[in-house]
């Protein structure tokens, strides 16, 4: 017996060594990715030696002795800390994720071949100036000689997940400077929404009326405050048609900034923040860096710090040395859906005006991982691209045979989207003009360029001014109303020949208020509205209550700020609570819950007990009253839109939309469900619940993070971090309510964060070394980096890191150095 144990441990021990190597050959191999940091790397391309300096979260500050080395070694940073997470953007706006996924995105493909970001982007590049060019030039130099004689497994350890699929490139392919312009399309995409929302209201009038779409769709509040009170105009352009104004069922997609000027603040100086709100991921969207001029001249003008995209050149937010910049989402109606009347006897040609023309066509091959490939026929009419076959929300529209007034959408017709990215623009000519920027009037002439997604950017100098501007291309519609697709065979609907030229948009310089505050509400009162009022402004919520802030303070610190930032007041549970508490429940456990919720002060915190409460009992109301009937697809999700639909809805207890018995009768039954959910998810002891526990966030890899296989996705995701806030709150996370009751993903956690605040940044114009930064993961796109999540919790709690950027202060904070060598 005694021999056959020994045995047994020398068997143990055999096999424990064997692990401990082959876990140890796995971690070499995984970490073999990870780039050089510190010390010196010889690099062919440059003209002179390029330092770059990381602080202690991996932030690095690049200082160069002319533009070409600055934005090479900037590409070449980039490259080492976030390449895959780049290579996949580039698939992904050139309609080429099926080489790398297989047939699981060729519908992604297909839409994205249709539409052509990528093609649209090689046309962008020629329309650019020399300075601009030369930029991305160099960024793409520097990206190309980070991947030289590098195998993708030394670039990335992603790679060798995909080899294991078949996905297994002997090297990676050449960045290009369409690869960096193609992001803004991708971008414009994410902020833009009219095209959907005008297949939403048709197919939600189909199903369940005008009326009723009409208050899932519902207009910004009225008394929600418009960003500019007094707009200033260089010039107006007189009778033109108003977009329709109303809202959408809401994704949590939006912005928060603002900016004070010094006679509000403790400092003496402006104060700008900016927070924009994207889609939760990981890595981060965004990437902070500094580019600095050793001397700034006019022939290295550069000396400029804040978010960059991996992946293009340049600050996309950020300040230069006398000016600061923030950018939200504006919301111009700039997408329109034209139904085209199909010949009967040949689908080839379209009608226009009474007679029948041919299609534009061209072939796209898109291959496919493993060898395969397949053919797309791309038809565009003279409205642009047709995408009733390539892109879901379109096919759904014609596969339910959605009536459009006397149109039914189904065979013989289709639908053709036109869009302003669909045009090249001049995006990154701005946002290059902006990292040179030295006053306003430098400002604005950038923004002249800012060609789209539209924005409100906001402005602040060290001279003490503070200001806004709202670039974009705006079209001018000959007729209609932009809320809904209209026919194509005739000229009444379409665009005119130029865009709203830059002296019709509206800006404020000095506002005698003392601060502008934009949350993507509408920008001007309607009665100056014109072609501003869109499809998509946010109902208002976050903009009153950050007004209402910066109003309450006299004088507003740098903590005050911050502590806007961090504000989670829920504006509807002043309607919602009082009526939950005055139900009559004949539950003690019920009558518990309706004591804490009467003690509650709305805020959305984390540790917060009524907040989960009310959370929980808010989902089952908006899945019980406000999903009936809906397509699913376009279930309201407990957003800005919902807010105000049920604003309205509980000032009318006995509206039908409560059912036979009422409002308080659905109410009552929405407590019980709501108490139910969170004894099931959080344990019968109510006092140990936590809304932290029910809303947290996730961070998944966009890829393989989702693969299924348990070991990949503990390597590449991150999370769940309890998280405060909510969507239509100015800590806006936001997720997807409206699934109560159902089993399958997102509905196994409806309070799961969907969208989040995807940066954070306070700037005090008195003192750039004062910056205040964080984003949501981590500059690295390394899982074994320690840069990987290493922002998490600070993000979460509202904590910033400190953005030096006088080379004192960044030499300060540097922890390693890297010089570039020619």
């Amino acid at each position: 017996m005694k021999k056959w144990l020994a045995a047994l441990r020398v068997i143990a021990l055999v096999v424990l060594v064997l692990l401990l190597v082959v876990s140890g050959v796995v971690y070499a191999v995984l970490r073999w990715s990870l780039p050089q940091t510190a010390g010196q790397i010889n690099l062919a391309g440059l003209n002179s030696t390029v330092e770059v300096l990381r602080d202690a979260s991996g932030v690095p500050h690049i200082y160069a002795d002319n533009v070409h080395d600055l934005f090479m070694a900037q590409g070449y940073v980039h490259a080492q800390d976030r390449f895959y997470q780049m290579d996949v953007w580039r698939h992904t706006t050139a309609g080429r994720l099926s080489e790398m996924f297989g047939e699981a995105t060729l519908e992604d493909d297909r839409f994205l071949r249709t539409v052509g970001w990528h093609r649209v982007a090689e046309e962008e590049y020629a329309l650019l100036d020399g300075e601009t060019r030369a930029a991305l030039d160099a960024y793409a130099a520097g990206v190309n000689a980070y991947l030289a004689g590098r195998s993708p497994l030394a670039v990335h350890n992603a790679y060798a997940v995909l080899a294991l699929i078949g996905y297994q490139p002997a090297s990676l392919e050449p960045w290009t400077p369409a690869d960096s312009l193609a992001w803004a399309k991708a971008m414009s995409w994410d902020l833009g929404s009219n095209a959907r929302e005008e297949l939403m209201r048709v197919r939600l009038e189909q199903a369940i009326g005008a009326e009723r779409t009409a208050i899932l769709m519902p207009e910004p509040l009225p008394d929600a405050p418009v960003i500019l009170s007094e707009p200033m105009f260089d010039a107006r352009v007189p009778g033109l048609p108003a977009p329709a104004q109303s809202g959408g069922i809401g994704e949590g997609i939006g912005s928060n900034n603002w900016v004070i000027a010094g006679s509000r603040t403790s400092t003496g100086g402006p104060i700008l923040a900016n927070d924009p709100h994207l889609g939760i991921q990981m890595p981060s969207i965004w990437y902070m860096n500094g580019l600095h001029c050793r001397v700034v001249s006019a022939d290295c003008p550069y000396d400029v710090s804040g978010y960059s995209f991996a992946g293009d050149p340049g600050v996309i937010i950020g300040h230069t040395q006398r000016i600061a910049w923030g950018v939200t989402n504006n919301y111009p109606d700039v997408q329109d859906l034209f139904i085209e009347r199909l010949d009967p006897a040949d689908p080839s040609r379209v009608e226009v005006n009474g007679a029948f023309v041919p299609l534009t066509t061209r072939e796209e091959v898109i291959q496919i991982r493993g060898g395969g490939s397949e053919t797309l026929i791309v038809r565009s009419s003279r409205n642009g691209p047709l995408v009733e076959a390539v892109w879901g929300p379109a096919r759904r529209a014609f596969e339910a045979q959605t009536s459009v007034d006397e149109v039914t959408l189904g065979p013989g017709y289709g639908l053709a989207m036109r869009w302003t990215a669909l045009e090249p623009g001049r995006l990154f000519q701005a946002v290059l003009k902006l990292n040179r920027a030295q006053n306003w009037d430098d400002f604005r002439e950038a923004l002249r360029d800012w060609t789209g997604p539209s924005q409100n950017v906001i402005y602040a100098d060290v001279d003490g001014n503070i200001g806004y501007q709202m670039p974009g291309w705006v079209p001018q519609r000959n007729g209609g109303d932009g809320s809904r697709p209209v026919p194509g065979w005739v000229d009444d609907y379409r665009w005119g020949d130029a865009y709203l030229p830059f002296e019709a948009l509206p800006y404020t310089f000095n506002p005698s208020q003392g601060y502008v505050v934009t949350a993507n509400q509408p920008v001007l009162p309607a009665a100056e509205a014109d072609a501003f009022i869109g499809a998509g402004f946010d109902e208002g919520f976050r903009a009153a209550r950050i007004n209402a802030l910066i109003q309450a303070r006299p004088t507003i610190s740098l903590d005050d700020v911050a502590a806007i930032h961090g504000d989670n007041d829920n504006a509807l549970a002043a309607d919602l609570v009082p009526l939950l508490t005055a139900l009559t429940l004949d539950d003690p456990k019920l009558t518990a819950a309706q004591t804490a919720l009467s003690g509650w002060d709305r805020q959305m915190h984390l540790d917060s007990q009524p907040a989960a409460i009310y959370i929980a009992v808010f989902n089952a109301l908006v899945t019980d009253v406000l999903r009936p009937g809906v397509p699913e697809e376009y279930w309201p999700r407990g957003s800005a839109p919902t807010f105000v639909t049920l604003r309205t809805l509980l000032a009318e207890p006995a509206s039908d939309w409560w059912g036979p018995d009422g409002r308080d009768v659905a109410l009552t039954r929405a407590f019980r469900a709501g108490y139910a959910d969170l004894e099931q998810r959080l344990g019968t002891n109510a006092a140990s619940w936590r809304f932290g526990a029910l809303h947290t966030s996730t961070f998944r890899e966009a890829t393989i993070g989702g693969s299924g296989i348990a070991p990949i996705e503990a390597l590449f995701n991150r999370g769940p971090f309890p998280t405060s806030g909510w969507g239509a709150i100015v800590n806006a996370t936001a997720s997807n309510l409206g699934c109560y009751g159902r089993s399958e993903e997102p509905c196994q956690n409806p309070y799961a964060v969907t969208n989040v605040p995807s940066m954070r940044m306070i700037l005090d114009l008195t003192n750039w070394d004062n910056a205040r930064m964080i984003h949501t993961t981590g500059q690295s796109g390394h899982p074994l980096s320690p840069h990987y999540i290493d922002m998490a919790d600070a993000w979460r709690l509202i904590q910033y890191i400190p953005g030096p950027f006088s080379r004192p202060a960044v030499e300060a904070a540097t922890v390693e150095t890297l010089r570039l060598i020619p």
